[in-house]
């Protein structure tokens, strides 16, 4: 099992953490990560995207000119795809783009995720998150403490000061453990979880 150190929110080192190898120590599987990826950017595609075929657009239904005789190439309709103002050649439909992942396969993802940030040195256990109001400038200042700079914190239960103070931040996003997916993690260039995280995941996911 990885010891990982556990630091306050003032940066400094409180103690260590020991992570669960079945969560946090599986081996990688690259192809299940990206596969994982490609299944959330392809399902938030909306596929609305619309362009009439030579069949659709108006017009066109009289032969612009005889078949013989006048020097030009023989044409059936001015409203084929090398006239202007004609259909366009396989245009694209409306469609859905989105796939399925069998169950194991979305863990195997995650945990792969999850482990290649601790292989990485870029997972940051900190012991609790607690702000008394809601201001971006004490979130700025614990993510300054913990050389945070652009990453993705996670917390156990739904803290409306801690999410509420990080949400005008660019390069910080926050989730919780039951909202946690591959494509956030592996954006992220560094995941920060509190103690009370990992041990939901670990709940969650051994």
């Amino acid at each position: 099992m990885a010891n990982v150190s556990v630091y306050n929110m003032e940066g400094k080192e409180v103690g260590t953490i020991e992570l669960n190898d079945a969560v946090f120590g599986v081996k990688v599987n690259e192809h299940l990560v990206h596969m994982a990826v490609v299944q959330q950017l392809a399902n938030k595609r909306q596929g609305t995207q619309k362009a009439k075929t030579r069949a659709e657009v108006s017009g066109g239904g009289r032969k612009p000119w005889r078949q013989k005789g006048t020097g030009h190439a023989r044409q059936g309709s001015t409203r084929a795809p090398q006239w202007k103002g004609g259909g366009v050649v396989f245009a694209p439909v409306p469609r859905d783009y989105s796939f399925k992942l069998n169950k194991k396969e979305k863990r195997a993802a995650l945990k792969s995720a999850l482990t290649s940030k601790v292989q990485d040195s870029s997972l940051v256990v900190v012991d609790e998150l607690k702000f008394d109001e809601i201001k971006t400038k004490n979130f700025v200042s614990v993510m300054n403490n913990l050389k945070v700079q652009k990453g993705l914190v996670v917390i156990a239960d739904n803290d409306a000061n801690v999410v509420m103070s990080a949400r005008n931040l660019a390069d910080i996003d926050t989730t919780l453990v039951n909202t946690i997916n591959v494509y956030d993690i592996m954006k992220a260039k560094t995941l920060v979880l509190t103690k009370d995280a990992v041990e939901k995941i670990e709940e969650v996911y051994a």
